[in-house]
């Protein structure tokens, strides 16, 4: 283990500890419920994936990276109970900050990372430390709290590898405009959160 990783090991742990339920402040209540909110965290997140489509030289992972699937069956999601959908947010959201983190330290660690592809994934970072923020304000976290008799029902959290900042890019933006806004419509919708 090299100095450059300790850092690196070091966020990745102050995140993973960050939604230990740590009081927000300064949070509106529901600014997620604002659409134009996680429009523009979708919007970066689509364009640091368009910027990294054509990428060859920098974008490859020396190892592969764990992501959620972001995949919705619909008919399931909407037969699902708030809690159980913020439970799978929650989860996604808490691999996905883990695999940008990842991809965010080996890309420190290549040889000569480009600052635009630097600053995408700085951008990553920060985008999902205030959606972690955002929804810990909606209330999601509580939501996310598995039940004794829910948790031998809980399906596990369905995952795969990326190779590439690309396709870390697109998983990052097919989440945010996938299970997150579907999660976020259904419980400002509801306004119990």
């Amino acid at each position: 283990m090299g100095v450059r990783e300790c850092p690196a090991r070091l966020l990745l742990l102050s995140l993973l500890l960050l939604p230990l339920g740590l009081p927000v402040l300064g949070v509106p209540p529901h600014l997620i419920c604002d659409s134009r909110v996680l429009e523009r965290y979708i919007l970066e997140a689509r364009e640091a994936e368009n910027a990294t489509m054509g990428c060859a030289e920098g974008c490859s992972f020396s190892e592969n990276i764990t992501v959620p699937d972001t995949k919705v069956n619909f008919y399931a999601w909407k037969r699902m109970e708030v809690q159980q959908q913020a439970v799978e947010v929650w989860q996604g959201l808490a691999l996905l900050s883990e695999a940008i983190l990842q991809g965010q330290a080996l890309l420190a660690n290549s040889s000569q990372p480009s600052e635009a592809l630097q600053l995408h994934v700085d951008k990553a970072v920060s985008g999902l430390r205030s959606l972690t923020s955002l929804l810990r304000a909606l209330g999601a976290q509580k939501g996310a709290v598995p039940l004794p008799d829910a948790a031998s029902s809980a399906v596990p959290l369905r995952t795969f590898t990326v190779d590439t900042l690309c396709k870390l890019f697109r998983i990052y933006s097919n989440f945010l405009r996938g299970k997150l806004t579907l999660y976020t419509g259904e419980a400002c919708r509801r306004g119990d959160r």
